[in-house]
């Protein structure tokens, strides 16, 4: 019994069925000059092989990608954590060893801190206003104010349920 080929659609399927094509191709057109018409153009047997194996040959060096690319993202995935700590670190380094020379660390790419400007009377008074409402709104208290809170337990009534037992039906 002849086996055929998988003839649903897919990259993998139809290199697959190229491959058969070339096969079928060798064991019944011997002759590599005889020329066959397919579709309205001529070709010769050999042109046809070169076609089908090169169906084969793009998705081999496809799959071949793909698991290059897989083992390189692999890679990096495994030394990236560790080279983006030391990353930090020497950038830290460097804004510690040049401070705030904006030409120095441009040249690291670094943009130099931006220097805090103190915060006009009417913002802090609506800043403290702010935090009040919030501490309110979450009903947050501090360590003093928690001290003052107790319960109002007076004591406790404790009730022992028996189970019956199968015989006391």
């Amino acid at each position: 019994m002849a086996t055929t080929t998988n003839t649903k659609p897919g990259k993998n399927n139809t290199a697959a069925r190229a491959r058969g094509f070339a096969a079928g191709t060798s064991k019944y057109y011997t002759d590599p000059n005889e020329v066959l018409e397919l579709g309205g153009a001529s070709y010769t047997v050999a042109e046809i092989q070169a076609k089908l194996a090169r169906i084969g040959e793009l998705r081999d060096a496809v799959l071949a990608a793909q698991v290059a690319a897989r083992t390189r993202v692999a890679a990096e995935r495994a030394e990236l954590p560790a080279l983006t700590a030391f990353l930090a670190d020497y950038a830290a380094f460097v804004k510690a060893r040049f401070g705030t020379a904006h030409g120095k660390l441009a040249d690291f790419t670094l943009v130099p801190p931006k220097a805090r400007r103190a915060l006009t009377p009417e913002e802090k008074a609506a800043a403290k206003a702010k935090r009040e409402a919030t501490r309110k709104a979450r009903h947050t208290m501090g360590p003093l104010q928690k001290k003052g809170i107790v319960g109002n337990v007076t004591g406790v009534v404790v009730t022992p349920i028996v189970a019956p037992t199968h015989g006391d039906d």
